[in-house]
Protein backbone atom coordinates (compact mmCIF):
# COMPACT_ATOMS: atom_id res chain seq x y z
CA UNK A 1 0.00 0.00 0.00
CA UNK A 2 1.30 3.47 -0.88
CA UNK A 3 2.60 5.94 1.68
CA UNK A 4 0.23 8.35 3.46
CA UNK A 5 0.71 11.87 2.11
CA UNK A 6 -2.02 13.74 4.02
CA UNK A 7 -3.52 12.87 7.41
CA UNK A 8 -6.29 14.82 9.12
CA UNK A 9 -7.04 13.85 12.71
CA UNK A 10 -9.99 15.50 14.46
CA UNK A 11 -9.83 18.62 12.30
CA UNK A 12 -12.44 21.25 13.10
CA UNK A 13 -13.12 24.71 11.70
CA UNK A 14 -15.21 27.21 13.63
CA UNK A 15 -16.23 30.64 12.35
CA UNK A 16 -17.44 33.34 14.77
CA UNK A 17 -19.68 36.07 13.30
CA UNK A 18 -21.83 38.43 15.37
CA UNK A 19 -21.46 36.10 18.36
CA UNK A 20 -22.84 33.20 16.29
CA UNK A 21 -20.72 30.05 16.07
CA UNK A 22 -20.70 28.26 12.71
CA UNK A 23 -19.11 24.82 12.64
CA UNK A 24 -17.85 24.61 9.05
CA UNK A 25 -15.96 21.36 9.75
CA UNK A 26 -16.47 18.97 12.65
CA UNK A 27 -14.04 16.21 13.65
CA UNK A 28 -12.73 15.37 10.17
CA UNK A 29 -10.73 12.15 10.01
CA UNK A 30 -9.20 11.60 6.58
CA UNK A 31 -6.09 10.41 4.81
CA UNK A 32 -4.85 10.67 1.24
CA UNK A 33 -2.13 8.33 0.03
CA UNK A 34 0.49 9.11 -2.60
CA UNK A 35 -0.81 8.44 -6.09
CA UNK A 36 -4.50 8.56 -5.07
CA UNK A 37 -7.21 10.48 -6.90
CA UNK A 38 -9.75 11.57 -4.27
CA UNK A 39 -12.95 13.52 -4.83
CA UNK A 40 -14.52 15.57 -2.02
CA UNK A 41 -18.22 15.74 -2.80
CA UNK A 42 -21.33 17.11 -1.18
CA UNK A 43 -24.01 19.80 -1.45
CA UNK A 44 -23.30 23.52 -1.46
CA UNK A 45 -22.34 24.80 2.00
CA UNK A 46 -21.27 21.41 3.37
CA UNK A 47 -17.66 22.50 4.00
CA UNK A 48 -15.91 21.30 0.82
CA UNK A 49 -14.12 24.57 0.04
CA UNK A 50 -13.20 25.10 3.70
CA UNK A 51 -11.62 21.65 3.78
CA UNK A 52 -9.69 22.32 0.56
CA UNK A 53 -8.44 25.66 1.95
CA UNK A 54 -7.08 23.84 4.99
CA UNK A 55 -5.47 21.14 2.84
CA UNK A 56 -3.86 23.88 0.74
CA UNK A 57 -2.56 25.79 3.80
CA UNK A 58 -4.66 28.80 2.84
CA UNK A 59 -6.50 28.45 6.16
CA UNK A 60 -5.82 26.81 9.52
CA UNK A 61 -8.04 24.43 11.47
CA UNK A 62 -9.52 25.64 14.75
CA UNK A 63 -8.59 22.30 16.29
CA UNK A 64 -7.07 18.97 15.27
CA UNK A 65 -3.86 17.84 13.55
CA UNK A 66 -2.98 18.17 9.86
CA UNK A 67 0.08 16.18 8.79
CA UNK A 68 1.56 16.68 5.31
CA UNK A 69 4.41 14.42 4.20
CA UNK A 70 4.96 13.41 7.82
CA UNK A 71 5.12 17.00 9.14
CA UNK A 72 2.39 18.62 11.31
CA UNK A 73 1.61 21.88 9.52
CA UNK A 74 -1.36 23.46 11.34
CA UNK A 75 0.85 25.61 13.63
CA UNK A 76 3.35 26.90 11.04
CA UNK A 77 3.78 30.65 10.61
CA UNK A 78 2.81 32.49 7.42
CA UNK A 79 6.27 32.34 5.82
CA UNK A 80 6.64 28.61 6.50
CA UNK A 81 3.17 27.92 5.11
CA UNK A 82 3.91 29.94 1.97
CA UNK A 83 7.12 28.00 1.38
CA UNK A 84 5.40 24.61 1.73
CA UNK A 85 2.51 25.76 -0.50
CA UNK A 86 4.97 26.77 -3.19
CA UNK A 87 6.88 23.47 -3.10
CA UNK A 88 4.33 20.83 -2.12
CA UNK A 89 0.93 21.96 -3.43
CA UNK A 90 -0.40 22.75 -6.90
CA UNK A 91 -3.70 24.64 -7.08
CA UNK A 92 -6.28 24.47 -9.86
CA UNK A 93 -9.06 27.02 -9.30
CA UNK A 94 -12.55 27.28 -10.78
CA UNK A 95 -11.82 30.85 -11.92
CA UNK A 96 -8.39 29.96 -13.44
CA UNK A 97 -6.70 32.87 -11.55
CA UNK A 98 -4.27 33.65 -14.37
CA UNK A 99 -2.61 37.08 -14.40
CA UNK A 100 -3.95 39.00 -17.37
CA UNK A 101 -0.86 41.07 -18.22
CA UNK A 102 1.48 38.08 -18.17
CA UNK A 103 1.86 35.68 -21.09
CA UNK A 104 1.01 31.99 -20.78
CA UNK A 105 4.73 31.26 -20.36
CA UNK A 106 5.13 33.90 -17.64
CA UNK A 107 2.04 32.71 -15.75
CA UNK A 108 3.37 29.17 -15.60
CA UNK A 109 6.88 30.35 -14.72
CA UNK A 110 5.77 32.53 -11.79
CA UNK A 111 5.79 29.88 -8.99
CA UNK A 112 9.35 28.92 -9.97
CA UNK A 113 10.45 32.57 -9.92
CA UNK A 114 9.26 32.80 -6.30
CA UNK A 115 11.54 29.86 -5.52
CA UNK A 116 14.56 31.67 -6.89
CA UNK A 117 15.15 28.89 -9.43
CA UNK A 118 17.74 29.47 -12.16
CA UNK A 119 16.63 30.58 -15.62
CA UNK A 120 17.62 27.43 -17.54
CA UNK A 121 15.82 25.13 -15.11
CA UNK A 122 12.75 27.38 -15.15
CA UNK A 123 12.66 27.32 -18.95
CA UNK A 124 12.94 23.52 -19.09
CA UNK A 125 10.18 23.01 -16.53
CA UNK A 126 7.78 25.54 -18.08
CA UNK A 127 8.16 24.03 -21.56
CA UNK A 128 7.67 20.49 -20.22
CA UNK A 129 4.60 21.51 -18.21
CA UNK A 130 2.97 23.29 -21.16
CA UNK A 131 3.67 20.30 -23.40
CA UNK A 132 1.96 17.99 -20.89
CA UNK A 133 -1.28 19.97 -21.16
CA UNK A 134 -1.04 20.58 -24.91
CA UNK A 135 -0.51 24.35 -24.66
CA UNK A 136 3.13 24.87 -25.71
CA UNK A 137 1.95 26.44 -29.00
CA UNK A 138 0.20 29.20 -27.02
CA UNK A 139 3.06 30.18 -24.68
CA UNK A 140 3.34 33.75 -26.08
CA UNK A 141 -0.39 34.42 -25.88
CA UNK A 142 -2.12 36.32 -23.07
CA UNK A 143 -5.01 34.79 -21.09
CA UNK A 144 -7.60 37.02 -22.81
CA UNK A 145 -6.59 35.50 -26.15
CA UNK A 146 -7.50 31.98 -24.95
CA UNK A 147 -10.77 30.10 -24.55
CA UNK A 148 -11.92 29.07 -21.08
CA UNK A 149 -10.78 25.51 -21.68
CA UNK A 150 -7.35 26.70 -22.80
CA UNK A 151 -7.04 28.98 -19.76
CA UNK A 152 -7.79 26.05 -17.44
CA UNK A 153 -5.14 23.96 -19.21
CA UNK A 154 -2.62 26.74 -18.57
CA UNK A 155 -3.75 26.83 -14.93
CA UNK A 156 -3.11 23.07 -14.72
CA UNK A 157 0.36 23.60 -16.24
CA UNK A 158 1.09 26.24 -13.60
CA UNK A 159 -0.02 23.83 -10.87
CA UNK A 160 2.23 21.08 -12.28
CA UNK A 161 5.37 23.10 -12.98
CA UNK A 162 6.80 22.85 -9.45
CA UNK A 163 6.39 19.05 -9.27
CA UNK A 164 4.06 19.30 -6.24
CA UNK A 165 3.24 16.42 -3.91
CA UNK A 166 -0.47 16.97 -4.56
CA UNK A 167 -2.78 18.79 -6.96
CA UNK A 168 -5.78 20.46 -5.28
CA UNK A 169 -8.58 21.18 -7.76
CA UNK A 170 -11.51 23.34 -6.62
CA UNK A 171 -14.49 22.76 -8.97
CA UNK A 172 -12.04 22.79 -11.95
CA UNK A 173 -14.87 22.55 -14.51
CA UNK A 174 -17.17 25.09 -12.85
CA UNK A 175 -16.57 27.88 -15.39
CA UNK A 176 -16.46 25.65 -18.46
CA UNK A 177 -19.03 24.30 -20.91
CA UNK A 178 -19.56 20.55 -20.96
CA UNK A 179 -17.12 19.88 -23.81
CA UNK A 180 -14.25 21.80 -22.21
CA UNK A 181 -15.17 20.43 -18.79
CA UNK A 182 -14.90 16.87 -20.08
CA UNK A 183 -11.54 17.71 -21.69
CA UNK A 184 -10.15 19.05 -18.40
CA UNK A 185 -11.39 15.95 -16.55
CA UNK A 186 -9.68 13.76 -19.15
CA UNK A 187 -6.47 15.73 -18.59
CA UNK A 188 -6.70 15.13 -14.83
CA UNK A 189 -7.26 11.41 -15.53
CA UNK A 190 -4.08 11.35 -17.63
CA UNK A 191 -2.07 13.15 -14.94
CA UNK A 192 -3.27 10.64 -12.34
CA UNK A 193 -2.20 7.74 -14.57
CA UNK A 194 1.23 9.40 -14.79
CA UNK A 195 1.48 9.33 -10.99
CA UNK A 196 0.02 12.64 -9.80
CA UNK A 197 -1.82 12.69 -6.47
CA UNK A 198 -5.08 14.64 -6.94
CA UNK A 199 -7.73 15.88 -4.53
CA UNK A 200 -10.70 17.49 -6.27
CA UNK A 201 -13.72 19.28 -4.81
CA UNK A 202 -16.89 18.85 -6.87
CA UNK A 203 -20.65 18.96 -6.39
CA UNK A 204 -21.17 17.01 -9.63
CA UNK A 205 -21.43 13.24 -9.21
CA UNK A 206 -20.43 12.71 -12.87
CA UNK A 207 -17.03 14.24 -12.21
CA UNK A 208 -16.62 12.59 -8.82
CA UNK A 209 -16.75 9.23 -10.64
CA UNK A 210 -13.40 10.03 -12.28
CA UNK A 211 -11.75 9.71 -8.86
CA UNK A 212 -10.72 6.36 -7.42
CA UNK A 213 -12.35 7.28 -4.09
CA UNK A 214 -14.97 9.79 -2.96
CA UNK A 215 -15.21 11.45 0.46
CA UNK A 216 -18.76 12.69 1.02
CA UNK A 217 -19.26 15.74 3.26
CA UNK A 218 -22.56 16.69 4.84
CA UNK A 219 -22.95 19.55 7.33
CA UNK A 220 -19.20 19.71 7.90
CA UNK A 221 -18.80 16.01 8.63
CA UNK A 222 -17.61 13.03 6.63
CA UNK A 223 -20.73 11.04 5.82
CA UNK A 224 -20.45 7.35 6.66
CA UNK A 225 -22.08 4.54 4.79
CA UNK A 226 -21.79 2.60 1.56
CA UNK A 227 -21.29 5.72 -0.57
CA UNK A 228 -17.75 6.21 0.83
CA UNK A 229 -16.42 3.69 -1.65
CA UNK A 230 -17.83 5.48 -4.72
CA UNK A 231 -15.67 6.02 -7.74
CA UNK A 232 -14.31 3.95 -10.58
Amino acid sequence: MSEVLIQLDGVKKLFLTDEVETHALADIQMEIRKGEYVAIAGPSGCGKSTLLSILGLLDSPSDGVYTLNGQPVQQLNAAQRARIRNREIGFIFQAFNLIGDLTVYENVELPLTYRGMGGDERKRRVRESLERVGMSHRMKHFPAQLSGGQQQRVAVARALVGSPSILLADEPTGNLDSKNGDAVMQLLDELHKQGSTICMVTHDSRFARHASRTVHLFDGRVATGPQDGDGM
